[in-house]
């Protein structure tokens, strides 16, 4: 019976911890974009790079810290990722151009990737086997919570205070983040030297879990599709005179993947990854298409909750379903995948998408994205969700 206990310590200060460090994360992504032009007087694309820069650096860091997280050590890379996280905080109180704020936001991204790639791969290891899908969702509210969270003070904190007291905040939140994991047990991979050995090579196979590679391709491009919420909501909530609405948006999305998580990662652990996946693409279909015809705040909210129905329990399925499909001591690695090909998608998105809106609007990127994602649901099937049906039958069979 103890052996299947998902609520311990170590789980819950993990989870705590990253809630924290993702707090930091979003409060900066919206607030950094409007330092960089008032105090470097900063182009709109230059504003731009000091957020995606970040992102960059994350993407760097868990290329390499999924390869080498066994070999290295996961206590060391945990605690040297935060350490690093932290210091780096404390820089911001000093930038004076614009190259030091982008160098520092490239390493304070490098320190988050590094973080947060062992912190997860730590949790696959304490979450019982039967559990996984169930545990994954809990953990990843911490990651929910501060996406919403972390907007919705940077909004108020910029309103209301300075840049300085902004930093001073993350700092803080940062410095929490830090301490409270000093009081985890955190345990080492149960791996052998020829496994170990075969990890250290420089193939293809060596940075990247190929089982995980097909579910990971599935989130990439939702997180493509959801980059164009997170980036555009603001300017096409001015457009459409729905400002007061949107600054609820992500605190309705939040709430909603809060009420859904205890079923949907029972669900996945009980009757399988399609009878949940399939429901939330549909769901993010809707949302997106109700988010593009929004003329009331009702509807604009009602787009949230879908979306957080949608997209956000697909996050944590899909990372959920990357682990499981991959060898035990390969984790890491999966875990690195799956936030590699998720960042690109949610990174690239606002690059891209800023060529679309010119030609069709907002109305219309947000429709295109209804498209796009509707004709993932075939993908998904493809890639994996026709495994998983052939199993089923399988199973039934016998």
């Amino acid at each position: 019976m103890n052996k299947s206990k998902l609520w311990t310590k170590d789980f819950i200060i993990m989870s705590v911890s990253t809630f924290f460090g993702g707090l930091t994360f979003y409060l900066l992504i919206t607030t950094l974009t409007v330092y960089a032009v008032d105090e470097f007087h900063a182009s709109q694309s230059m504003a731009g790079l000091v957020s995606s820069i970040f992102v960059v650096g994350a993407l760097v860091s868990r290329l390499f810290a999924g390869k080498y997280i066994e070999i290295i050590g996961r206590k060391r890379m945990l605690y040297g990722g935060l350490f690093l996280f932290l210091f780096v905080m404390f820089l911001y109180f000093i930038v004076e151009n614009m190259n030091v704020l982008l160098f520092i936001r490239f390493i304070h991204g490098a320190a988050f990737g590094v973080f947060t790639t062992a912190v997860a791969t730590v949790i696959m290891d304490i979450i019982p086997n039967e559990r996984r899908g169930e545990g994954i969702s809990y953990f990843s509210l911490s990651v929910t919570l501060a996406m919403a969270v972390g907007p919705f003070l940077g909004l108020y904190l910029s309103q209301q205070g300075s840049f300085t007291m902004i930093f001073g905040f993350c700092t803080l939140f940062s410095l929490i983040s830090t301490i409270i994991m000093l009081f985890v047990h955190i345990p080492e991979s149960d791996i052998t030297k020829e496994q170990l050995g075969a990890m250290k090579g420089f193939k293809l196979k060596d940075f990247f879990e190929i089982k995980a590679v097909p579910i990971s391709i599935v989130i990439a491009i939702m997180g493509f599709a959801y980059s164009g919420i997170l980036s555009f909501i603001t300017s096409y909530a001015k457009e459409i005179d729905l400002i007061d609405s949107a600054s609820f948006f992500f605190i309705v999305y939040a709430v909603f993947i809060l009420i859904s998580r205890p079923f949907t990662g029972r669900l996945l652990d009980k009757k399988g990854d399609n009878i949940v996946m399939y429901p939330a693409l549909i769901l993010f279909v809707i949302g997106l298409v109700a988010l593009s015809q929004a003329n009331h705040g009702f509807t604009l909210l009602l787009a949230g909750a879908l979306i957080g129905l949608g997209y956000g329990t697909m996050n944590s399925c899909c990372q959920a379903i990357a682990v499981k499909e991959s060898p035990r001591h390969r984790v890491g690695l999966a875990t690195s995948t799956f936030y590699i090909f998720m960042d690109s998608g949610v990174g690239l998105g606002p690059f891209l998408l800023g060529f679309i809106i010119p030609i069709v609007g907002f109305r219309g990127l947000y429709l295109t994205l209804a498209v796009v994602v509707f004709a993932s649901i075939l993908l998904y099937y493809v890639l994996h969700g026709k495994n998983k049906h052939t199993e089923n039958n399988i199973l039934k069979a016998s």
